[in-house]
């Protein structure tokens, strides 16, 4: 993996935009056959997601779709325009006055729309577009790369509420692991950063096995070494300790915390979003 700058991340090539986009397709099938057959009250259940219905998730994704599209058609287009909050607003506001039922359909159609785009991009597309989306401006697999992380997690998020022994499968796992430390580093609390202080913790992954460092200073990171002298251990499964960054830790997960921090530590400074 290179970066571009500093903090946008980017993959070996264009080819592996066909990882990206399979496991895309995976994760919409598999939403889509979960909601398929709800009904308007199930639709209306709780989600894991804080405030948010099931319906409301699908409208979440729905429109980040909808905009999607948008902002990938402007990057084929050779426009480098950023998205503006006057712009999404009502993408928005539209989306949250349908129906349970309409959100889901919705979502459908314009995930649907987002995917077949993205199919279509040719060899060169694939390596030259560059994508004003919300992080910057992205080459298309590395924008893939993001949109992956907002379908898998969220999909989680709906399919949890229904079924309590869901996953996040082990291939979207093995993906979004590639991208974790970006995640960790935009979405941690500071207050909790600055009050645990400078600490390094190996992290023990199982499924498949895996050894990291999570270092804790002004900024953290995820590292793939392990730590010198560590001050902790955190230990999981993979699929389990990237919900716990994602902020989506539960007591049943078996992820486990020993040392000078805690799992309630941990839970706190990756709030999740």
């Amino acid at each position: 993996m290179t970066t571009d700058s500093a903090d946008t991340p980017t993959l070996r090539g264009a080819g592996d935009l066909d990882l990206w986009l399979a496991a895309l397709h995976a994760s919409s099938r598999r939403l889509a056959n979960a909601v398929n057959g709800l009904s308007e009250k199930e639709l209306s259940h709780p989600s894991f997601t804080d405030d948010w219905n099931i319906a409301q998730v699908l409208s979440h994704l729905g429109s980040a779709a909808e905009i999607s599209t948008s902002l990938l058609e402007r990057g084929l287009a050779g426009d480098t325009t950023w998205p503006q909050r006057e712009t999404v607003m009502p993408v928005w506001e539209r989306w949250d006055a349908l129906s349970g039922p309409a959100q889901r359909e919705a979502w459908m159609a314009a995930d649907a729309r987002h995917r077949q785009l993205l199919d279509s991009l040719d060899v060169q597309q694939r390596a030259s577009v560059r994508v004003p989306y919300f992080a910057g401006l992205l080459s298309v697999p590395v924008y893939a790369w993001y949109r992956l992380s907002e379908q898998s997690v969220h999909a989680w998020d709906i399919e949890v509420a229904l079924d309590p022994a869901a996953v996040i499968p082990a291939a979207e796992v093995r993906l979004l692991w590639e991208r974790l430390d970006l995640v960790a580093t935009r979405f941690r609390d500071a207050e909790t950063l600055r009050r645990l202080g400078s600490r390094q913790l190996t992290v023990v992954l199982t499924e498949p096995p895996r050894t990291m460092l999570l270092d804790l200073d002004a900024e953290l990171h995820i590292y793939p070494c392990e730590p010198a002298e560590p001050d902790g251990t955190v230990s999981g499964s993979a699929e389990a300790v990237l919900r716990l960054v994602y902020g989506r830790n539960r007591p049943e997960d078996g992820v486990t915390v020993t040392g000078s921090v805690t799992l309630q530590d941990l839970r706190s400074l990756f709030p999740g979003f």
